[in-house]
């Protein structure tokens, strides 16, 4: 009986197999395939890790939820302290951390204190050489531009030197 049900079955598919594909047959959806809801599922979220600087002081910063007391360097996925005391202490070798990130980053953000401060010309260059475009503010816009530029999702660094509050303008 299982020898006449595959004999069967042989003679029906070889009769499929001869015939021609129709090529007028669409395929369209079924109604209950027209109305199911779709779902995304988000797998990675947009800044995983990214620092985000909330506040500042003439101690340091408040960063992603973390104190740092003092001079600090914001990279992409890490906060650490900058072993820098003042703007003038700024240098071609204090900036060599920012320069050895892999991957590289686009935009060097430097907080100068209260107040922008001139850094020497040639060390800037040295850095676009680098391929790091360096911007030099004071400290609160240095962290509103960080943090501007982070939530663009664009590789960004900062050097931050706490202000002080002692400057006065006029």
């Amino acid at each position: 009986m299982a020898a006449a049900a595959l004999r069967r079955l042989g003679r029906e598919g070889a009769g499929l197999a001869a015939r021609a594909p129709w090529r007028g047959y669409r395929l369209i959806p079924a109604d209950d395939e027209l109305y199911q809801r779709t779902r995304v599922t988000v797998l990675q979220p947009e800044s995983p890790g990214s620092a985000f600087i909330e506040g500042y002081g003439p101690r340091g910063f408040t960063i992603s939820g973390s104190v740092v007391v003092g001079p600090c360097a914001v990279l992409p996925r890490t906060i650490l302290q900058w072993n820098i005391g003042s703007w003038q202490d700024i240098s071609f070798q204090s900036l060599a951390l920012f320069r050895l990130l892999e991957p590289p980053v686009e935009v060097l953000v430097l907080g100068t204190g209260d107040r922008v401060e001139r850094l020497h010309p040639a060390m800037l260059k040295q850095m676009r050489v680098c391929g790091i475009a360096v911007e030099v503010q004071d400290t609160p816009n240095a962290c509103a531009t960080f943090n501007f530029l982070s939530t663009e999702g664009r590789l960004v660094a900062a050097g931050l030197i706490p202000p002080q509050g002692t400057y006065k303008e006029g």
